[in-house]
């Protein structure tokens, strides 16, 4: 494994994906506070200052350093901010590296995630130099399930989870390198 301390954006046909920022936070706040995004999610706190401290510590690392990197999702022809995705090297699993994201419910359907999963699956394969993707999902979220697939991770595991909140259903989802 690789780490990019040079990084700058990635770019798709119809997204920037670059660091997130702490001016992002009241955005990303906004769409995972809401209800249905947040049924799916594993954060115990969505508030923007809580946000902001995240993005805050996830800037002192180079993508492919020990923790989650965040990116936000940038549509190109205006520059509204439509989700993140992130990702984090496994380090008790080395050449493991994790992935995830979340699309704004207004801009859900359009495409955006498996375009983006796409540009970071293959930034985290090409130049990080992992040799395994991984995600996890909520098994009741089937729109996240298809974008994993969309970019050829495959579901490896379902599990059941407990916490607080009660029981869950989950889905671990993992792509190899095909060198």
């Amino acid at each position: 494994m690789r780490t990019d301390p040079g990084f700058r954006e990635l770019r798709t046909e119809r997204l920037l994906l670059r660091r997130s920022q702490p001016r992002d936070a009241e955005a990303i706040s906004a769409y995972r506070s809401d209800p249905a995004v947040h049924e799916h999610q594993g954060w115990s706190r969505t508030d923007p200052d809580h946000v902001r401290a995240e993005i805050e510590e996830m800037l002192r690392r180079a993508p492919g350093e020990p923790g989650w990197v965040q990116f936000t999702l940038e549509a190109l022809e205006d520059g509204r901010l439509v989700g993140d995705v992130g990702l984090a090297p496994r380090t008790e699993e080395p050449g493991v590296v994790m992935l995830g994201y979340t699309i704004d419910p207004a801009e859900q359907r359009k495409g955006y995630a498996t375009e983006a999963m796409g540009a970071v699956a293959q930034y985290a394969l090409d130049v990080l130099g992992a040799d395994l993707l991984r995600a996890y999902a909520d098994a009741g979220n089937i729109a996240s399930v298809r974008v994993a697939e969309k970019v050829g991770l495959q579901i490896v595991e379902r599990f059941e989870g407990h916490d607080e909140e009660g029981t869950w259903h989950g889905v671990r989802m993992e792509r190899q390198r095909s060198d």
